[in-house]
């Protein structure tokens, strides 16, 4: 996994563009399962296998899939593949995608059908070639997609306010987040549906739990207690938040294998400054 420069331009708008070269062996498939995030847009070539947000019968994967912002764990299985990734803010939904982020709260399509996304859809064939130099290609995504700022809608400082709380540690209230944001609650309600997909008491929920759960992915010699975060009254509330996201509880994700969520964090971390994506603070 290989993470590339973001164009001053749009650091407001992604929190990463990034490169997976995955080789399964002929006739078998990785499994991993990954944890709640905001939205991103992959191109893959190869095998994209199947996978599914939630519970539920997991489904074949689109080579051109958008996942929408996610509270819910994605397990997935994959084969050989190559793959593109675009991670978006927040701010980037609002700018990049005419379409409020809670219809799409929890769902991947087929990028390369939904009219929302035909614009950026249209990036594919200049990612295809596996030969192509990668930073050229990780250049081409920055280009495209500073070419379509042009015709997108200003930024929405409401938006970068309200992130900027989220990611605060300290904020753990919904009063909390609408004061930093300078909304009233009822007006946060709309803007956290419409840019980051979900209510802000699910948006405050997720936060926390995805806070302990990077401090244990990145030093798994600490132990849950150690690493929970300051808004848990105690361990068996911090396990129905893990079993609601997750969908298991602790001891069973960890007993698992994760080698490619296990690279996207700690490649993530030594890139960006944080494990996951949920975590990245917003550029003032």
């Amino acid at each position: 996994m290989r993470f590339f420069p973001i164009r001053p331009e749009l650091t407001r708008y992604l929190t990463a563009i990034y490169l997976n070269d995955i080789d399964v062996p002929p006739g078998e498939r990785m499994i991993d399962m990954l944890h709640p995030e905001w939205a991103n847009l992959r191109f893959m070539e190869g095998d994209p296998g199947i996978g599914s947000i939630g519970p539920g019968e997991m489904t074949p994967t689109p080579v051109c899939v958008l996942a929408g912002p996610t509270c819910h764990a994605t397990r997935f299985e994959l084969g050989t593949i190559r793959s593109w990734g675009i991670g978006f803010l927040p701010l980037g939904w609002t700018r990049f995608f005419a379409a409020s982020a809670e219809h799409y709260a929890d769902r991947a399509v087929d990028a390369e059908q939904d009219p929302v996304f035909a614009a950026i859809a249209r990036l594919r064939p200049q990612l295809a070639d596996p030969h192509a130099d990668p930073y050229a290609q990780a250049e081409a995504i920055n280009r495209h997609l500073i070419d379509l700022l042009a015709d997108a809608p200003p930024d929405d400082p409401a938006v970068v306010r309200a992130h900027a709380a989220l990611a605060d540690p300290d904020v753990g209230t919904v009063a909390d987040l609408a004061a930093r944001a300078e909304v009233s609650e009822r007006s946060l309600e709309r803007l956290s549906r419409r840019a980051f997909g979900f209510p802000p008491m699910l948006l405050l929920r997720r936060q926390r739990f995805l806070r302990t759960l990077g401090a244990v992915m990145l030093d798994a010699s600490r132990s849950w207690s150690a690493a929970l975060d300051l808004h848990y009254y105690d361990q068996s509330h911090f396990n129905r938040d893990f079993t609601r996201f997750m969908g298991l509880t602790p001891r069973a994700y960890m007993a698992k294998p994760h080698p490619v969520v296990d690279a996207a964090v700690r490649g993530r971390m030594a890139a960006a400054g944080a494990p996951m994506q949920v975590l990245h603070r917003p550029d003032p």
